[in-house]
């Protein structure tokens, strides 16, 4: 039998709380089942010596003191542990044991069958004797196993050194052993009003015994995860220091085979200058061959030749020949051939480019410690977080190259991208763009190993509200009444029409007022459209004169016409070939004029068809040369008319558009304005999809008109109903 692992009591007690006795403890079942258990292993060794029996099985039997005790001793019906008190074995005439308190309780119930009672385990119908419940004989082997199981529990119960017969108790609140009969009054002589929590010494003993295994278990989990981390990292570390190893090995084994080709191509220079200076030489040596030659044969027969005439001939052409071997006298190529490797920095460069080439990349960055700034993010705009490197002593690193790799997790669980720019000073920008509202998770790891707050969870907002808001209503210089049109400029300069205030306000990219053009084009508050041109030039459309007007930057008039054909322009757009298009909202159509006033054509009609307008209010050239034209929807023709498309907005609710622009990555945007909602809708130029929309939750729109883009992701919009100009971020 497997002992029960329980602490010894008496050595866990001082003499000061009352150890109990140090006389052996009787232990009368280990005793028992231990003789049984000898007596089984005996029979089982002469059981081999017979001859007829191949094999013995042999059953051991383990008995766990909190089963025993739930088994044998307590009450199957109120799951009470039998004393000699209420809770009294009663021994009925069906063989089952229920307690005194239970069959009284039974008894009381029964008003149909007087004198009986019913079995609650085998529902038995049983009389009852003449003192009732009470009568029925005691369970002789419940109470025999209670006094033995009561020896048995003066191993581990602790008794009072004064009391031997009063168990010890334990207050959880004021974490003091004490006995109830020597502190009547209160443990330890307490009166406070406070409550206390006291249970059996023995219980607490188990209880913390459990406490401390649990926690003696968790903390071996937690240190075998530690070593098997560790262990892991190491494994780690001689897999990189392997392959680092071998991408050294490589990269130098690629230098000598460069420094080798070099070589050879300078052996190979060296010999092919050798091979061409050396045909040259022999060539000559064979030509002077072949005149010596010929001057040995001449002189070997003027001794035999008589004939003054011919001898005067010889001497001519050997005359003639002295003049053309003098030539020949001197080598016609040289011997020079010299290896230079100093003629240059060559040499020190060499040195220099070895002394950099390559090099090995450590850390020391500790990632349960690295720190995650917080984030600030909205749907569909562009956010970042910083991550701060620290080593094991919590020391702020000063230079980069970790492997940093982060994964972001909308509320979905899909993956998004998330960009790591290291910014070689110990920190690490990560840049991603939620596409959508509600909780994310940021999953960053370092060494494959998660830092300090990861995975971060924060929350993206639907909501976007403007970087920037300037001006209000009236008509001084930060003042706006009535702002309808907006562009902006290449430099980043943003111009919006005040048409309440007949003038144009200029604005550098941190919308503060440089100054204001006045003057032709913008009479009787007529000045509403306005779009810059190619040549950075400011075109104005006054509804009120119907006329068109094109000033510098500063406001210098450079020409102003009109047409017939105007009624009631609103708003105008310069195409990439220089034309005007001008909304009319009096004809409900663009008109496509040059810049010297001529109509070359119209684009659209009135209706309510695809391709026809009723009230149009905006007009736009897209990056590819499309144009957009808005009234209460936004529809795509091409530079000739020709519709391509028809933007969808989601829910189709009635309502208008104040302003469309495009920016150059295809983006279309559009101020809407409906009953009781004004925002700025996001489309896709290329799909005609709503993308998303700004809806400005912290700075209400109030009839929203104009609009324009920079190349840096901002929108600026003229607020009509707030006199205001309100600076967006959409990407």
């Amino acid at each position: 039998m497997a002992e029960r692992a329980e602490p010894d009591a008496a050595e866990a007690l001082t003499p000061e709380e009352g150890a109990a006795s140090e006389a052996p403890p009787v232990r009368p079942i280990e005793d028992l089942l231990n003789k049984i258990r000898l007596a089984e292993e005996e029979r089982c060794r002469l059981g081999e010596k017979v001859a007829s029996m191949s094999s013995t099985l042999v059953e051991t039997v383990s008995i766990n003191y909190e089963d025993f005790n739930e088994s044998f001793l307590t009450c199957g019906t109120c799951l009470c542990t039998y004393d000699g008190a209420e809770h009294t074995p009663k021994l009925m005439p069906c063989s089952h044991t229920v307690c005194l308190e239970c069959l009284a309780r039974i008894v009381a119930s029964n008003t149909r069958e007087p004198g009986t009672l019913r079995c609650p385990i085998c529902r038995a119908l049983i009389p009852l004797p003449t003192g009732g419940a009470a009568a029925l004989p005691p369970s002789f082997v419940v109470n025999q196993l209670l006094d033995l199981m009561s020896r048995q529990r003066r191993e581990v119960v602790p008794k009072c050194s004064t009391h031997q017969t009063e168990d010890l108790l334990f207050c959880e609140t004021c974490d003091t052993v004490f006995c109830a009969l020597c502190c009547e009054s209160g443990h330890g002589g307490l009166t406070d009003s406070c409550e206390h929590t006291v249970v059996p010494f023995s219980i607490a003993i188990k209880r913390m015994s459990e406490i401390l295994l649990y926690k003696a278990n968790e903390c071996i989990s937690k240190l075998n995860k530690a070593h098997d981390a560790v262990q892991a990292e190491i494994h780690e570390l001689e897999h990189g220091v392997d392959a680092t190893f071998e991408q050294i090995s490589t990269s130098f084994q690629e230098l000598i085979d460069s420094l080798e080709r070099r070589r050879a191509q300078l052996l190979t220079q060296v010999k092919t200058t050798r091979d061409e200076k050396k045909s040259v030489l022999e060539d000559q040596l064979r030509l002077i061959e072949a005149e010596r030659s010929k001057v040995q044969s001449q002189c070997d027969g003027l001794q035999y030749q008589v004939q003054v005439r011919n001898i005067t001939r010889q001497i001519s052409e050997l005359n003639q020949k002295l003049d053309s071997v003098s030539s020949l006298s001197e080598p016609r190529e040289n011997g020079f051939v010299r290896y230079e490797y100093r003629h240059n920095d060559s040499p020190a460069a060499l040195q220099a480019a070895l002394a950099a080439f390559g090099r090995v990349r450590t850390s020391r960055t500790f990632p349960g410690l690295c720190q995650l700034g917080e984030v600030s993010a909205a749907a569909h705009l562009q956010a970042s977080v910083r991550l701060t490197a620290l080593d094991y002593h919590g020391e702020r690193q000063t230079g980069g190259g970790d492997p940093v790799t982060a994964r972001l997790s909308d509320p979905d669980g899909e993956a998004m991208a998330v960009r790591v720019t290291d910014l070689d000073d110990g920190t690490y920008q990560l840049t991603f763009r939620p596409r959508r509202p509600g909780p994310h998770a940021l999953d960053v790891r370092l060494f494959g190993r998660p830092v300090a707050r990861s995975p971060l969870l924060f929350d993206v907002s639907q909501h976007n509200d403007p970087v920037r808001c300037v001006g209000a209503r009236g008509d001084g210089d930060e003042q706006f009444c009535q702002p309808v049109g907006v562009a902006v400029a290449a430099d980043g300069t943003v111009y919006v029409t005040d048409t309440g205030n007949s003038r144009v306000k200029v604005l550098d990219h941190e919308l503060r007022v440089t100054q204001h053009i006045l003057g032709s084009g913008l009479e009787e508050r007529g000045g509403t459209g306005l779009a810059v041109s190619e040549t950075g030039s400011l075109v104005l459309v006054n509804w009120r004169a119907r006329q068109l007007t094109e000033v510098t930057a500063d406001g210098r008039l450079l020409h102003q016409f009109t047409h017939e054909a105007l009624q009631a322009p609103i708003d105008v757009a310069v195409s990439r070939a220089g034309e005007l298009l001008v909304a009319d909202n009096g004809l409900d159509q663009v008109l496509v004029l040059s810049r010297d006033g001529r109509l070359l054509r119209r684009l659209g009609e009135r209706g309510e068809a695809p391709g026809q307008f009723r009230q149009i209010s905006a007009v736009c050239v897209a990056p590819d040369g499309s144009v957009l034209a808005a009234d209460s929807r936004v529809q795509v023709f091409t530079d000739q008319g020709q519709l391509l498309r028809e933007l969808v907005a989601e829910p189709s609710v009635r309502g208008y558009y104040g302003g469309v622009t495009c920016d150059h990555l295809g983006n279309v945007l559009a101020t809407r304005t409906e009953k009781s909602r004004h925002y700025v809708q996001v489309f896709s130029l290329d799909t005609g999809k709503l993308l998303f929309w700004i809806d400005s939750d912290g700075s209400r729109l109030r009839r929203p008109s104009g609009l324009a883009c920079s190349n840096d992701g901002c929108v600026f919009v003229a607020d009509l109903g707030n006199n205001c100009l309100k600076q967006y971020r959409y990407l």
